[in-house]
């Protein structure tokens, strides 16, 4: 088997951005092989389809690809949310540190930035990108480390002005550090958005659910599976939200992939680069901390 992967790894074709990519797809999956005990003969058929994908599509498309790679595997061996157990434990783990953080922000010279800083810290909760992860060491990590591309004060004086919010969620977990952000602004007219279904461990509306996130924003699906913001394959109701709203805010790589080529102004893009694709495009390092925006 694991020659097979090594023959994955190595396809050229003129339709692919970066190879990194694929290794790091492959990566995920070799972990969910392991977890729920597949079979060889089931590892090769899954394999074999990841081969076909990988030639067809645009590597670009990667929160495409991982859709259509989680939908298959999810349907070979008849589960639902191959990552339900991680996304629940994360949840737990945040609403523990957000007892703790919560008064540290309230009592704060700057609770804004403060807050704004967890919440992009919390995107290293993502088993998409990871095996494992501290958030404990990245929260410390964020409050000494300047941010690698900082609109952070921009942003800030754009949410003062907006009349309408729309929050993108990532991750699980993490989205407990996005309602301590917003907590913070207090904004009349924010909706928060999560994935159309479950893919890796992002957000889904049962989620955003269990940790209290319609007791500060109101709640949309973008109705599309992938771990992105896909706004050709985004639902009609969503996509009449995402036109009336004058502030986008864009947590994570997935929804960055998704929405750069948009160049638009309304968005600002919180994240933390957790691989060196992305880092070589923003021309940062791996494990900066960004609020970007197109203007």
């Amino acid at each position: 088997m694991d020659t097979m992967i090594t023959e994955i790894v190595g396809i050229k074709s003129e339709k692919m951005a970066d190879q990194r990519c694929v290794g790091c797809f492959l990566k995920t999956y070799r972990r969910l092989f392991q977890k729920y005990e597949v079979i060889d003969s089931k590892q090769q058929t899954f394999l074999t389809f990841f081969n076909d994908i990988i030639k067809k599509q645009n590597i670009e498309n990667s929160p495409t690809i991982q859709r259509d790679l989680n939908n298959f595997f999810c349907d070979m061996i008849g589960i639902v949310d191959p990552f339900a157990e991680e996304k629940e434990d994360n949840n737990r783990v945040a609403l523990e540190l957000y007892k703790t953080w919560k008064s540290r922000v309230i009592d704060s010279d700057n609770p804004f930035g403060l807050a704004l800083r967890l919440a992009i810290a919390s995107n290293i909760m993502d088993y998409g990108a990871n095996n494992s992860f501290d958030i404990s060491k990245t929260f410390t990590t964020v409050l000494e480390d300047d941010f690698a591309i900082d609109r952070s004060t921009l942003l800030k004086e754009r949410i003062s002005k907006a009349k309408r919010i729309l929050y993108l969620g990532d991750n699980a977990g993490e989205i407990v550090f996005d309602k301590l952000f917003i907590e913070t602004f207090m904004h009349n007219d924010i909706t928060y958005a999560v994935r159309g279904g479950p893919v890796l461990n992002d957000v889904t509306m049962q989620d955003a659910i269990d940790v209290g996130m319609d007791k500060v924003a109101d709640l949309i699906s973008n109705g599309y599976d992938a771990p992105s913001t896909v706004l050709s394959r985004c639902s009609r109701n969503f996509i009449e939200k995402y036109d009336e709203v004058d502030l986008i805010i864009s947590k994570g790589q997935g929804n960055l992939e998704g929405l750069l080529k948009q160049n638009d102004s309304r968005i600002f893009f919180l994240l933390m680069v957790k691989c060196e694709v992305i880092a070589e495009f923003l021309n940062v390092r791996k494990g900066s901390f960004i609020v970007h925006n197109m203007n």
